[in-house]
């Protein structure tokens, strides 16, 4: 794709080099600095000064002005002119012979040095002598299959080398000590040092004239078969593609990042980046093409030519223009090397983010992006394309010139609602990834924002992940937006993330109570309680608790029981306070009496006797309704003889008297364990519940140490075996006690309770078990005993071995405890 890369800018023209001498051709040129030099064909060098003058109107123009025009001594056409500045010499070939003239002057230096019998030269631009005040050249010689290389000093000449080719060289181009050789058949690459050669690859001479170019270092051009312009190392391999030009292409020239060719009809402009065309320009009877330092000039027989390079910015512009994004961006880059590293990166970083708005417009989203990001664009440019999203209080201007050429995402997008949504969709997914990072940094108030809006607008799920986290939405912009869009628990999100938890509250209390419609949290009411519950401003907890347990007492009175530990260690809400407050509503009373029994555990009378007087009270209601809510009378009956028997803070005889009347046997036993008028509970438990399972159980609970649980267990056998009517079931309960627990009784006291009627086989199990049990205490005694003389005869000898040892006390010395001199005999002597 085309792109305009040079205008052609006339330099010399015929009338100033020959007037009307209609048989003068230019046959070479050479430039240095501002000096044109040109060749014609009647053995002619003219002189010229050429200045660069640019208008305002960016037309570029050359001043020129003839210095001088000299003959040489022989009349024949110039083949080649190279200039060595470093010497002021202008090396001139004519006649096969290259000869060293004055620079200024154009006369030949006095010692008449030259070099004869070449056929073209080149110099080493690349040179290895080391020597600043010569310069070295390399001409194919007049000999067959001959390179000669010379070093050529003010006034005078050396040969160096003489290197002899398998083939007639035609052309020659030299790097260092490589030289790349166009031979009648094929091209290589010879290193004249060691003589090494690598061959390239085929090329016929006699079809058309051959191109050797040094474009680099140790890097040449050369024009291939097939039209190609290939391009070749030192090593014999090339690092680029080739370009595509002309089959008859003349002649070749480098302006990086250009490579400039020339056919009989025009000039070709290939970029050596992506290796395509770019420009094409008109141009008849050209037969020179040559690069000088930046300049690239090209020549008629009759006139003189520069091609003048657009600068890369405007090239670059050019194509953004045209919304080539890649190839200027592949031209950006190229153009890293010729443009100071600090102007490049602010040049590059601007052409990303245009590359990125163009991507943008055309809905290429993913590489829109990736430009943003590698142009560090400030992402405001990106939200000012969104009417209304950047916040009124934004200080925001668009960057000048303009990244682009829209007004807005109406103009955009055309009015397609389509488009419009996939932008904004765009937006939102683009700001959440760097809302976050660096690229956000400075205006994070305008990037979670704007968001917010977008988020709103489009009923997103992730508005409320928005304003839960840390933001910086702008209060005053973003209310009435979401108010706009009746997203009215996100705006009490919004106040709370603002610190303005009491304007949130009564925003969700008037959603809870329908006074205004969000459908957002069916659950809002549970959210509140979560919300007043981790709360620390404790007057909006008082506040609102009466709503809360108006709504429901046992989620609301979580308000109280679920505070975070923290609060709960420093006893920030007064119990007595709460239980005034939830004395209206029993459910929730009872919820926070159980947390302050029994996950608290705090150990106040009046709390654990409130607690079983409300478990009372309900299970003596329920009991009254008869059988219909069973399930729950169970319940409440298992925490009431639960609290029995753990708590011993209660009033027991309170509690007693409230009972009484009542079928609450159990409780009562319990009761009765507690005041430690065990008969009177055991009485209940097996005469009147005849649960003999509840009767051991009761023993063991109310079991301080061994020997008081065997109390109670001989308790219990005589409470079996002492009823004044023998029942069966009480003989086996007394049989089962024993057999089940045989070490928790005294054996010879129990032989001596039990009827003469019972058999030995009826108690086997019990007697084994204590037979046991005696056996197994006995030994254990023995071993403990046997230990303790062990130990005993260990000190005894340790005494022993300390009475063999001398003391000596004296006045001088020190107790260690007290640090005061010994006065006394008596003494205490410690081994560690």
């Amino acid at each position: 794709m085309s792109v305009k890369a040079f205008k052609l800018v006339p330099a010399v023209e015929r009338e100033m080099l020959m007037g009307d001498k209609a048989r003068i051709n230019i046959e070479c040129i050479e430039c240095c600095g501002k000096n044109l030099y040109i060749g014609t064909n009647d053995g002619s060098i003219y002189h010229f000064l050429l200045e660069e003058k640019n208008s305002p109107a960016e037309k570029t123009s050359f001043s020129v002005t003839k210095q001088l025009h000299k003959y040489l001594s022989v009349r024949k056409a110039v083949g080649e002119l190279k200039a060595a500045s470093a010497l002021n010499r202008l090396l001139v070939l004519c006649d096969s012979t290259i000869t060293l003239v004055n620079m200024i002057n154009l006369e030949p230096v006095p010692t008449g040095a030259r070099i004869k019998g070449a056929v073209t030269f080149t110099l080493n631009e690349n040179p290895v002598s080391g020597d600043p005040f010569c310069v070295e050249v390399c001409i194919v010689s007049v000999k067959r299959r001959t390179i000669q290389l010379f070093l050529v000093y003010e006034d005078r000449v050396q040969i160096v080398k003489e290197v002899f080719t398998q083939e007639q060289p035609c052309a020659v181009a030299v790097d260092g000590h490589y030289l790349c050789l166009a031979l009648t058949t094929q091209y290589i690459i010879l290193n004249y040092n060691t003589g090494a050669s690598q061959d390239l690859f085929p090329y016929a001479s006699e079809e058309r004239r051959p191109i050797v170019k040094r474009i680099g270092r140790q890097e040449f051009l050369l024009a291939g078969p097939g039209g190609l312009g290939m391009f070749a190392t030192v090593d014999g391999i090339s690092q680029r593609a080739p370009v595509h030009w002309s089959e008859n292409v003349i002649g070749a020239a480098l302006c990086f990042p250009y490579v400039v060719a020339l056919d009989e009809e025009f000039i070709t402009v290939h970029s050596m980046l992506d290796q395509q065309q770019k420009q094409t320009l008109a141009f008849k009877e050209g037969h020179i093409l040559q690069d000088f330092e930046g300049k690239v000039i090209v020549a008629t027989t009759k006139g003189v030519y520069i091609l003048v390079p657009l600068p890369l910015e405007k090239q670059i512009q050019d194509l953004l223009a045209s919304h080539r994004v890649e190839e200027a961006l592949v031209l950006a880059r190229g153009a890293r090397r010729n443009i100071p590293k600090e102007k490049f990166q602010v040049m590059y970083k601007r052409i990303l983010q245009q590359a990125g708005f163009i991507q943008f417009a055309q809905l290429q989203f993913l590489e829109a992006k990736e430009l943003f990001r590698s142009g560090q664009l400030d992402v405001r440019e990106l939200i000012s394309l969104y009417p209304f999203l950047l916040p009124a209080s934004s200080s925001f201007i668009r960057s000048h010139p303009p990244l682009h050429e829209y007004a807005d995402l109406n103009q955009l997008t055309q009015g397609d609602q389509e488009k419009m949504s996939k932008c904004k969709r765009f937006l939102m997914s683009y700001l959440n990834e760097v809302r976050t990072t660096d690229v956000a940094n400075g205006y994070k108030e305008d990037v979670d924002t704007a968001l917010l809006k977008l988020y709103a607008e489009a009923n997103h799920e992730n508005l409320l992940d928005l304003l839960a986290s840390e933001n910086f939405c702008l209060l005053t912009d973003s209310a009435v937006w979401l108010e706009k869009h009746k997203k009215f628990f996100a705006l009490g999100l919004l106040y709370h993330s603002n610190g303005q938890d009491a304007a949130a509250l009564q925003l969700w209390v008037k959603i809870v109570n329908g006074d205004i419609q969000d459908s957002t949290r069916k659950d809002l009411y549970e959210y509140i309680v979560d919300f007043l519950t981790s709360c620390s401003d404790h007057e909006l907890v008082w506040k609102y608790a009466e709503w809360l347990l108006q709504k429901s007492e046992e989620i609301g009175v979580h308000v109280f029981t679920r505070r975070p530990q923290e609060e709960e260690q420093e006893n920030s809400f007064n119990p007595d306070d709460v239980m005034s407050c939830l004395n209206k509503y029993p459910k929730s009373l009872v919820k926070y009496l159980e947390f302050l029994v029994l996950e608290r555990r705090i150990q106040k009378e009046k709390y654990h006797s409130h607690l079983v007087v409300l478990y009372l009270e309900k299970v003596l209601a329920l009991k009254s309704l008869g059988s219909e809510r069973n399930e729950e009378l169970v319940e409440t009956q298992a925490k009431l003889q639960s609290l029995l028997r753990q708590s011993d803070l209660y009033r027991t005889h309170f509690i007693l008297d409230k009972i009484s009347g009542s079928d609450l046997h159990m409780e009562r036993a319990i009761l009765y364990g507690k005041l430690e008028e065990h008969d009177k509970a055991l009485h209940i438990l097996v005469h009147v519940l005849k649960d003999f399972a509840a009767a051991e159980d009761y023993c063991m609970w109310n079991s301080e140490n061994i020997p008081y649980r065997r109390k109670l267990f001989h308790m219990l056998l005589s409470a079996y075996l002492n009823s004044s009517t023998s029942e069966h079931e009480l003989v086996m309960a007394a049989v089962d006690l024993l057999n089940s627990h045989p070490s928790d009784f005294d054996a010879a006291l129990v032989l001596q309770l039990l009827p003469d009627s019972w058999s030995v086989q009826l108690l086997s199990s019990f007697l084994s078990g204590a037979m046991r049990e005696s056996v197994h205490a006995q030994r254990t005694s023995q071993i403990a005993l046997g230990l303790a003389k062990a130990e005993n005869l260990t000190y005894k000898l340790e005494k022993v071995k300390v009475k063999g040892n001398t003391t000596v006390l004296s006045d001088r010395k020190l107790c260690q405890v007290c640090q005061t001199p010994f006065c006394e005999p008596a003494f205490v002597r410690f081994y560690i």
